[in-house]
């Protein structure tokens, strides 16, 4: 999953929320360097992603590869989850998706201090350029991957999966719609249980 699902999925929960995001930042143990709940958050993310890994939608995703791309493949999906999460959100939660990114980025400003450098160098200009919104538009996906892409030592052109994912849009999004219901439980269940220990 990527970054809208993460946060997405962390339910309602501010500090659940921001961990959500944080969860592709920190890498190693959690000793104590954010908030309880930010940790939490944090803690799930990594769960949530353990059991995705583990889903016969996203393996089939996977297997629609040829070497050398599939190597990639579960970065072309994240992207790709995102943009059918956005693109239908009212089919999962009732406020507008506006309204929820125009929120999160308000819980970005308050805890904006607990976030690492390079979280906030990232993250700097996401309300202006309306980042967690733009996932919901199909013709920014070709940038999206490009610029994922050349952060790799070695640039890898990710923009060009995507003409094996529009052969098989109907399909994937079938099975993202099957899978995400499951998220959703996974991640109450899991937030739940951390939050007990």
């Amino acid at each position: 999953m990527n970054y809208l699902a993460h946060i997405a999925l962390a339910g309602g929960d501010a500090q659940h929320q921001v961990g959500g995001l944080l969860g592709d930042f920190i890498r190693g143990p959690l000793v104590g360097q954010f908030s309880p709940r930010i940790e939490d958050g944090i803690k799930a993310h990594r769960q949530l992603d353990a059991y995705v890994d583990q889903q016969p939608e996203l393996k089939a995703f996977l297997q629609r590869f040829n070497s050398p791309m599939r190597r990639y493949a579960g970065i072309v999906a994240d992207i790709f989850y995102d943009h059918l999460l956005a693109s239908e959100w009212h089919r999962y939660y009732r406020q507008p998706l506006e309204h929820f990114c125009q929120d999160f980025y308000q819980h970005l400003a308050i805890y904006h201090q607990q976030l690492p450098p390079r979280a906030q160098s990232f993250l700097r200009d996401a309300p202006q350029i309306g980042w967690l919104e733009s996932y919901a538009q199909r013709d920014s996906l070709p940038l999206i991957l490009q610029r994922i892409g050349q952060r790799f030592r070695r640039p890898v052109a990710l923009q060009e999966a995507l003409p094996v994912v529009e052969q098989h849009s109907a399909a994937i999004a079938d099975e993202f719609h099957q899978l995400y219901p499951r998220l959703q439980v996974f991640m109450r269940h899991s937030l739940h249980q951390i939050e007990l220990h």
